[in-house]
């Protein structure tokens, strides 16, 4: 059985409370998620001082404020990293955060952390993923707003990153990185895709589950998905169609003011997302069609083997109208049915006993 790592993205979600940000860790442990994921940035490195709020972000805080403003009273002390991660190492889950500059890449490196996020806003952007691919760690990309030329592109980058570090960098050095079989080959152990719709709350029929095969089959890594939809269905279906990591958004309440709370799920709703997910993993199986365990009992009840349609005496040729087919099974089977006529009856049947061999 194949076990999808399930991400619980706390995000921005502790509102720029470290205690926030532990209780959404303890949330994250409780559900029996595999990751708890922050976000790693400065403001001031993230976005202009007159960047405008995304239309979701001005419903969810209004519009009075720039984007600028809103990031800042939202940024994760780098003081605190340490000790939530090892909070959450302590409760059982691994510490993640998505890094949105080169700063806060080397610093999450620095702080131990062999698997980096990147969002769906960094895809394209060349200078940050090659910095990360260079410091060799795992990298899980989201693919949100991209086409597939561009997703190429920036596995381009990280071939070239992973495997050429004292290369000078280039669009025909990406390249040629990425048409490299060894190159190549590096990003099966490093990257994982996925597929994701950058829309809070998404609508159902815009999570496009279909590209998730899309993907696996254009670039041969990994292929995952990243729910911005309400409720847990997206995500559970997500999972059967093959879908090797889940991230959701967790909040302690869906009503509090913030950009994410209302596109993010509570701890109930979040643990039985989590459950739900482990049973599909369950029923999905190995692909072996085969009698299960659970339905050996119910073989001969359900089926049906050849019996006596009506008494028949030693010596009697079997006709097709001397043959009925009727539970239990565990005699002769149907499929024998012509086999048997024409035969001679070497003992007497009563009406309804099997016809032996």
């Amino acid at each position: 059985m194949n076990r999808t790592l399930i991400i619980a993205e706390a995000g921005v979600n502790h509102d720029g409370s470290v205690d926030k940000a532990a209780a959404l860790i303890e949330v994250a442990a409780a559900a029996g998620a595999d990751m708890v994921k922050f976000q790693t940035f400065s403001a001031q490195a993230l976005v202009t001082a007159t960047a405008p709020k995304a239309a979701y972000q001005q419903r969810a805080t209004g519009a009075d404020e720039t984007q600028f403003t809103m990031l800042k009273r939202l940024e994760l002390p780098l003081q605190e990293h340490a000790s939530l991660k090892a909070f959450a190492e302590q409760r059982g889950v691994t510490f993640l955060s998505t890094p949105f500059d080169s700063a806060s890449a080397k610093f999450l490196v620095d702080l131990g952390l062999s698997s980096l996020k990147v969002g769906s806003g960094d895809m394209t952007n060349a200078p940050l993923l090659l910095e990360m691919a260079r410091t060799g760690v795992k990298l899980i990309l989201s693919t949100g707003m991209a086409r597939l030329a561009e997703i190429e592109d920036a596995l381009g980058v990280l071939a070239f990153g992973y495997a050429r570090r004292d290369e000078r960098p280039s669009r025909q050095a990406f390249a040629e990185a990425w048409a490299n079989p060894d190159d190549h080959a590096r990003l099966q152990q490093h990257v994982q895709l996925l597929h994701c719709t950058t829309e809070y709350p998404c609508p159902p029929e815009d999570a496009n589950l279909s590209v998730m095969a899309t993907l696996r089959n254009a670039f041969g890594l990994p292929v995952g998905f990243s729910d911005h939809s309400e409720g847990p269905a997206v995500s559970v279906a997500a999972v059967a169609l093959g879908a090797s990591v889940i991230e959701k958004h967790i909040t302690l309440d869906r009503t509090a003011p913030g950009p994410d709370h209302a596109a993010s799920m509570e701890p109930d709703a979040f643990g039985d997302m989590v459950r739900q997910i482990r049973t599909v993993e369950r029923a999905l199986g190995d692909g072996r069609k085969v009698p299960r365990p659970s339905e050996m009992a119910n073989v001969a009840i359900a089926r049906k083997s050849l019996v006596a349609s009506r008494d028949l005496p030693a010596g009697a040729v079997v006709e097709h109208a001397d043959i009925a087919c009727k539970r239990p099974g565990g005699g002769r089977a149907p499929i024998e049915l012509w086999d048997l006529v024409g035969t001679t009856l070497q003992r007497p049947l009563l009406t309804g006993e099997p016809f032996g061999y």
